[in-house]
């Protein structure tokens, strides 16, 4: 993936966050800026980090579990999300969240290592390495089905249940 890629987007954020939110890859605008979550599913993903408290500027670090473009904004391949899973790793290590979001199924199969269906594992929690983590679907997925957000937002009350955002 690094081969068609202009530059690598490994994340962006507070640092020293409880919440980290994992996503799946960098689309054609964040290649371009360096940065995750910065169209409209960014818009969207901003907006429902405010109904919580949050910004990326404090409380949270958004990351994504592959950290180049995909060929024609592809979803990430099992494979690919292997290799990047060392930086995601780091990520994690060096912000020590107390709390994991898996926005969409790539990014759940990073954290968890396993493939899951979104529909059957969001609202609940799971754990990995002693950190919880909440599945919920991906900010684009909900442009495109609106109906599913009521869903995501029962999935940030319960992650804001399990560690409060301050």
């Amino acid at each position: 993936m690094c081969e068609k890629r202009k530059q690598a987007v490994p994340g962006v954020g507070d640092r020293t966050a409880r919440w980290m939110l994992v996503g799946e890859g960098p689309g054609a605008e964040e290649d371009q800026r360096g940065e995750p979550f910065v169209g409209q599913a960014g818009r969207l993903l901003d907006n429902m980090l405010a109904a919580v408290g949050l910004t990326r500027e404090e409380g949270v670090y958004i990351a994504n579990a592959v950290k180049c473009r995909p060929p024609h904004n592809r979803t990430p391949e099992a494979g690919e999300i292997a290799a990047c899973l060392p930086f995601l790793e780091r990520q994690i290590a060096l912000v020590q969240p107390r709390l994991l979001i898996a926005l969409g199924r790539p990014a759940a199969l990073a954290l968890l290592n396993t493939e899951v269906s979104i529909g059957a594992a969001r609202g609940k929690r799971f754990d990995r390495k002693g950190i919880p983590v909440v599945v919920t679907y991906h900010p684009a997925y909900l442009l495109r089905n609106p109906q599913d957000k009521g869903k995501a937002w029962e999935d940030l009350c319960l992650a804001r249940r399990l560690v409060p955002p301050a």
